[in-house]
């Protein structure tokens, strides 16, 4: 018998019956929060804006001047830090990291809020038996609603994610190789690595762990990046090379870093690009769980040295944690200037000064 299991028995049967009413509770605000969560968001993060779906805002927990990688889903209550990699699954867990109580604590106030008398948050003795009927109604039909509008909006994020899927298929097939002299790849002072180009547009084959294509990056000449519309992003990516046995896998935010490392970083044979910060937590966590220990993982993070928070370095050392990688970061030269935040832009610095 494990020790938690021993703790667990060692539990008064009310004393585990309690605990099991507040987890209950907790749950029951989640949803009813959830139903509010066009309101709610914005009194939680007043320093925002909705995009979409989404509510944008400025971390208060960090330095962030101003609203960017923190991102509140209105239709699940999901919720993202890109730069550092914090996150949870709703809203009371947001509300708790917010405020930095347990979600119990988050839970009340929330509960309070939204009207709700949950009385083993409240911590009263006759718990479960003093609910009026009427509540007890209107959480179960906003459980039941709940569930239903999260399998609805599942069923059309699948469809929206096989479709594009799709047409990256057919647009890649369609398309030529990348003209070498292309403008981006010209200004990054790079080789295209297999890449395709459709009307200008460089095309960058973004892969899951399973190898199938299911979106396409497309870079103008200016450097403008897009996906495909409804395309998978979180957990795919991008691989110059072959995954191998024994051998190291780098990952790294955008495709330049990425061909900049594979062209000219000793040992860089692999590598993987997630195109965001926000994707290098979920890339690196999907490898290391198709490949395990078979692999030597190491993430080259962006240095955004004049960016409030380094939300590369942030995001870099998360990744690195979350997966027991080892970790890089461009070494800057004396009069390297402050701008410069990846390896693409040490190799172009690098090349401009005859290094």
């Amino acid at each position: 018998m494990s020790y938690f299991q021993q703790r667990r028995e060692a539990l008064p049967g009310s004393a585990r019956l309690k605990k099991t009413r507040i987890v209950e509770d907790i749950r029951a605000v989640a949803v009813v929060a959830l139903q509010h969560a066009a309101a709610l968001v914005p009194e939680l993060l007043p320093e925002g804006t909705r995009k979409g779906s989404e509510w944008v805002a400025r971390n208060p927990t960090r330095a962030d001047r101003q609203a960017g990688s923190f991102s509140v889903s209105l239709v699940d209550g999901r919720w993202h830090d890109f730069a550092c990699g914090d996150g949870g699954g709703d809203l009371v867990s947001l509300a708790a990291y917010l405020w930095d109580v347990n979600q119990a604590d988050a839970a009340c106030d929330l509960a309070r809020r939204l009207g709700l008398r949950l009385d083993a948050l409240e911590g009263r003795q006759d718990t479960g038996d003093s609910h009026d009927d009427g509540q007890r109604r209107r959480l179960a039909a906003v459980r039941l609603e709940a569930e239903q509008r999260t399998a609805r909006e599942a069923e059309r994020k699948h469809h929206k994610q096989k479709a594009a899927a799709d047409f990256a298929r057919r647009l890649w097939q369609a398309s030529a190789a990348a003209n070498p002299a292309h403008d981006y790849l010209a200004a990054k002072r790079l080789h295209a690595h297999a890449l395709r180009e459709h009307r200008g547009e460089l095309l960058v084959p973004l892969l899951n762990t399973a190898g199938e294509l299911v979106n396409l990056q497309r870079i103008g000449a200016d450097g403008g990046k897009r996906f495909l519309f409804g395309g998978q992003v979180l957990g795919v990516f991008h691989l110059l090379g072959q995954v191998e046995p024994g051998r190291r896998l780098f990952v790294c935010e955008g495709w330049a870093t990425g061909a900049t490392l594979f062209e000219y970083y000793e040992g860089a044979d692999t590598v993987a690009c997630a195109m965001n910060a926000g994707n290098l937590r979920p890339v690196a966590q999907a490898l290391r769980a198709k490949y395990g220990s078979l692999i030597e993982l190491v993430i080259a993070g962006d240095d955004d040295r004049l960016s409030d928070g380094n939300p590369g370095r942030t995001a870099a050392d998360a990744a690195a944690l979350a997966t027991g990688a080892m970790v890089v970061f461009p070494e800057w030269p004396a009069g390297a200037p402050l701008e410069l935040s990846d390896f693409n832009d040490l190799h172009c610095w690098d090349a401009a000064h005859d290094r």
